[in-house]
């Protein structure tokens, strides 16, 4: 019998040569053998039929759009990984200037600093010429639209590039899509290359390296709700070092250290003015700076302008289908996405909660034992929405009205939170919700 390799196979079908690879870790392909660590395939085989091409006639709305979209997104990797690759992770020359790089290096997290119009991502991914650059931008893709099993998948290889914007990118997406995965030794094992990374710089490394590393490093801390070490200053002192889209990300991480510092003015008017002086749409730095805009908000009890933000980040968000953003911050904007999103967008809205349950449950087997402050855990989200707006000092009626629901159920549902942390009072929440 005639044999192919692993890549043979991935141009014969038109996919990655990591999905041929799994092919065949899965058993999935007829008669591949494994030799040593490589994997010879039959030449006849046949590419395995893509398991979720099988909802029926009879799945649900939300399955379909789903499977739809995976579809157009499995199309594009293609696309990106063979047509226009010109080369792996390992052959790609970490020096060589790249076209659309910041002083011929390339720039980290490159579809974050990506502007483009909502709903043409994939049309900006494609349009990248470095095969590195756009393997990146793909997870990033994949990730923020809530597909953190290929994020993790296609950054994995770049963790110990050679390349720093590369390195630090996959980083930052592999600790949390891993978060969202549950697999937090793969999120500690992130964390640490970045520390790593921040402790091997010198006077030698580009500035704009540099700048990457420590936001990076300080956006792990404020993200995840940590203290941020002295010695890794403040995120001010490299904004003029970062290209536009990332220095606005960089404004996000600044606002939401000042909402955890209970500085909701300073939050609000750092997003705001963010969003207000830049000219130029980046999306994926904009939904951000509208959600913690959202999140100062609602903390003053400003729902019409919450909503508006919230309103302004979907719009943005939709067309691409960017909910990963919105299920991360769920616990911090108030309930707002139950007012606005639940009856509108009911699909959006559950696949955004469960979002919400799976990042959430990592990000407390971080947050919690690092920080000895034990975030509820077991509540439903609407029970910790009422939990977390009791806390903030809003009454039954005040939670009602802002929700839609009536009081008695707010009542009934402050009853149960309050049985299921075996505490005596709703003064005693505080020490259990997000600060």
């Amino acid at each position: 019998m005639e044999y192919m390799s692993v890549r043979e196979a991935a141009e014969k079908w038109g996919i990655s040569q990591r999905y041929a690879q799994r092919y065949c870790t899965e058993g999935r392909i007829d008669g591949a053998v494994k030799f040593g660590g490589a994997w010879a395939i039959p030449s006849d085989a046949e590419k395995p039929a893509d398991r979720r091409r099988t909802v029926g006639k009879t799945g649900s709305a939300a399955d379909k759009k789903r499977t739809a979209a995976e579809g157009v997104f499995d199309k594009a990797e293609r696309m990106i990984l063979t047509e226009f690759a010109g080369g792996s992770a390992a052959r790609a020359d970490a020096a060589a200037p790249v076209a659309g790089s910041k002083g011929g290096l390339r720039v980290a997290m490159p579809l974050l600093n990506t502007p483009w119009s909502p709903g043409a991502a994939m049309e900006s991914i494609v349009k990248m010429e470095d095969a590195d650059t756009r393997n990146i931008a793909l997870a990033e893709y994949y990730y923020f639209s809530g597909r953190s099993e290929k994020a993790s998948d296609i950054v994995e290889e770049y963790l110990t590039h050679t390349d720093l914007a590369l390195r630090l990118s996959a980083c930052w997406l592999y600790a949390y899509a891993n978060l969202a995965l549950d697999r937090i030794p793969r999120t500690r094992q992130a964390m640490a290359q970045v520390k790593a990374t921040v402790r091997a710089m010198d006077e030698n490394t580009p500035a704009i390296y540099r700048a990457y590393a420590m936001c990076v490093a300080i956006g792990a801390s404020v993200l995840l709700h940590l203290p941020v070490p002295e010695s890794l200053g403040s995120i001010r002192d490299f904004l003029p070092s970062l290209p536009p889209g990332f220095r606005l990300f960089a404004l996000y991480m600044q606002a939401h250290r000042a909402y955890l510092d209970g500085k909701y003015d300073v939050c609000i008017g750092i997003s705001e003015t963010a969003l207000a002086l830049e000219s130029t749409l980046y999306p994926i730095p904009a939904i951000y700076l509208h959600l913690v805009s959202t999140m100062g908000y609602i903390n003053l009890k400003q729902s019409k302008r919450a909503r508006a933000h919230l309103l302004e980040a979907w719009k943005i968000a939709q067309p691409d289908d960017m909910i990963e953003p919105f299920g991360e911050h769920h616990g911090l904007l108030g309930g707002m996405l139950e007012a606005v999103l639940r009856k509108d967008y009911p699909d959006d809205f559950k696949r955004i909660i469960a979002i919400t349950y799976s990042f959430s449950a990592g990000w407390r087997k971080i947050h919690n034992p690092d920080t000895g402050h034990h975030v509820a855990d077991d509540l439903t989200t609407m029970e910790f929405t009422i939990a977390m707006l009791a806390a903030r000092g809003w009454s039954n009626k005040e939670i009602g009205a802002h929700l839609g629901i009536s009081t008695n159920t707010v009542k009934m549902h402050i009853s149960s939170v309050l049985r299921q942390l075996g505490i005596p009072q709703r003064k005693d929440l505080a020490q259990f919700m997000l600060k």
